[in-house]
């Protein structure tokens, strides 16, 4: 009769085979993917990055961890460029405000007030331009991983404004590090006041900002609402950013491994699109059950703001963003607007 093998040993086999298994095989390097973010932490959107990292860890068998700083713990988008440039850091999730400082070329995806009119074009010029924008990260230094957007950025205010000469006279949130920006908004006589923005809040506690242009999502996340309770309804531009990674540290990848989590992240990046686009319209409805108010541009007023639009697009053109994208970007939207029969 054959021994039985002891239950106590066959326990410690299979807690054996499990670690030899969960284990990065010989010579296998582990991967730490440290990446920053303003997203605040508890967020659906922080949820699906902490998911994406899940995924990266199963997809490499325990070979690569992503670490991540939400809530701008490590400083704004410009302070995380240049942790990302002396490697404190090694990935962002970053709008176009930190992506532009690493090549101006992203811009054209954001930073063109009132250019697009819906989410289906923004998502066809950015299929069109994207691989022209991804080469030119690769050449400094970065890969793209995903592409992502919160929603449209529309105006709080701490009193209800619908005119553009209206929004002159208040003190407006300005990006801190932007210097092109705050140029930009002086020169069409605004009145921009730089913060980071986990001060924004504050700013508007204490007066020293009276309207700031954010996405609904980011508005509730910070509670501003709860002190600026006036919000424009006017799509004024596209909150558009991406998850970037040093090409350093992602080419120490093997690249099968690198191919199946660039397809993690891709998924990501399409529920990123799809969460903060629904989360737009949801945001508003859970403010104004707390008082936000929701003022419309009357069709003289909108005229209003497409010729202040105008204005600033052909200020942007070649500032803010290259003279190649912009036009870039008018083409593509020529031809989507041709294909739907849609004004162009």
């Amino acid at each position: 009769m054959k021994a039985s093998f002891p239950t106590t040993a066959r326990l410690g086999l299979l807690v054996a085979l499990f670690f030899a298994i969960a284990r990065p095989a010989a010579g296998e390097e582990t991967v730490t993917i440290r990446l920053g973010t303003i997203l605040p932490s508890g967020t659906a959107q922080h949820a699906l990055l902490q998911e994406l990292g899940e995924r990266w860890r199963e997809e490499s068998g325990g070979t690569v961890k992503l670490v991540l700083y939400p809530d701008g713990r490590l400083g704004g988008e410009s302070e995380m460029v240049k942790k990302l440039r002396i490697k404190q850091i090694n990935a962002a999730l970053f709008s176009v405000t930190g992506l532009k400082e690493i090549d101006s070329t992203v811009a054209g995806l954001q930073l063109l007030p009132r250019m697009f009119h819906s989410w289906e074009e923004v998502d066809y010029v950015r299929e069109h331009v994207r691989t022209q924008l991804e080469q030119r990260l690769h050449a400094k230094g970065f890969e793209v991983l995903c592409w992502a957007d919160a929603g449209w950025v529309q105006f709080f205010s701490k009193t209800p404004a619908t005119r553009p000469v209206e929004f002159s006279k208040m003190k407006m949130f300005a990006w801190a590090g932007d210097d092109q920006q705050l140029a930009m908004m002086q020169s069409v006589d605004f009145n921009p006041v730089p913060l980071e923005t986990s001060d924004i809040l504050m700013g508007l506690n204490t007066g020293m900002i009276t309207t700031v242009a954010l996405p609904p999502f980011a508005a509730l996340a910070g509670r501003v609402n709860t002190a600026a309770p006036h919000l424009l309804d006017m799509k004024w531009v596209p909150m558009v950013g991406a998850i970037i990674v040093r090409t350093e540290a992602w080419e120490k990848i093997p690249p099968a491994t690198r191919a199946k989590m660039l397809a993690a992240a891709e998924e990501t990046g399409a529920k990123l699109r799809e969460r903060g686009r629904r989360d737009s319209e949801d945001c508003v409805r859970v403010m104004q059950q707390h008082g936000l108010q929701v003022h419309r541009p009357s069709p003289e007023e909108e005229k209003e703001w497409q010729a202040f639009s105008t204005l600033l697009c052909s200020k942007v053109r070649g500032t803010l963003v290259p003279a190649d994208i912009f036009d870039a970007v008018e083409r593509h939207l020529r031809e989507y607007r041709a294909a739907h029969g849609e004004q162009p």
